[in-house]
């Protein structure tokens, strides 16, 4: 029952506000309790990506659109040895699971914190900036990427799992087959009527921006529907 409403939610698309953050809480207040759960099967790489971290002892974690903070419960017995983790989100109902999920964990470690993805920095230098289908849903990932790179220290990483449109230039970074336009034009209409917004500029940006040190493509299902979305993987350091 509860994947019938997301469903639903999903078929109405976003909601009409007057910003980014009113859009958000629209959205996905009505599904935050059952996010996690249904997102295990359509955001696929994360786990994979974050085991690929090298994650320094008494470092400084930032996600940015950190949602549920789930992601972090993928650091595993990492994340007690680090010095602090900022999960920096704008939704609202999202951000009260992060909480409970930190009171329950006993995350003593970690900042919960509503702030413009833009804007927002930690007090020290970032060991590890994480954007997990996030940059695809905020309307200025080139400006989230420019403050990633701004909150790092030097060597600092910057990861990203997300959807992606593949194009001939992209296919030829990841070494993998490009998507038809047909099929280009299909996944913008189909995630854009839900705000996500995938775009083939992103890999290309990152690659001129950082160090690559990981990239890929994957593809994986999409609940319900006999289809399967490409998603890239990346690991940069400035």
């Amino acid at each position: 029952m509860s994947d019938l409403a997301i469903l639903w939610r999903m078929a109405r698309g976003m909601p009409a506000a007057s910003d980014h953050a009113g859009r958000l809480e629209g959205f996905y207040a009505s599904q935050a309790d059952a996010y996690d759960r249904f997102r295990s099967r359509l955001l696929h790489g994360r786990d994979e990506l974050i085991a690929r971290i090298q994650v320094p002892p008494g470092g400084t974690w930032v996600e940015l659109g950190a949602g549920t903070g789930r992601n972090l419960e993928a650091l595993g017995d990492r994340l007690p040895a680090l010095r602090q983790a900022h999960l920096v989100d704008l939704c609202p109902s999202l951000l009260a699971v992060a909480r409970r999920r930190r009171t329950g964990r006993g995350w003593s470690n970690v900042d919960v914190v509503e702030a413009d993805a833009t804007t927002w920095r930690p007090s020290a230098p970032a060991d590890v900036v994480l954007c997990a289908y996030s940059l695809s849903m905020m309307p200025d990932w080139r400006a989230v990427v420019a403050n990633a790179q701004a909150m790092l220290r030097p060597g600092g990483c910057f990861a990203v799992v997300d959807f992606t449109l593949v194009d001939a230039p992209v296919a030829a970074m990841a070494r993998c087959r490009s998507q038809s336009a047909a099929a280009r034009w299909f996944w913008r209409s189909w995630f854009g009527h839900d705000g996500v917004r995938p775009d083939a500029a992103l890999l290309p940006h990152l690659a001129r921006a950082f160090r690559v040190e990981h990239l890929a493509i994957g593809h994986g299902p999409v609940p319900y529907l006999p289809l399967r979305m490409a998603y890239a993987t990346f690991i940069g350091r400035v």
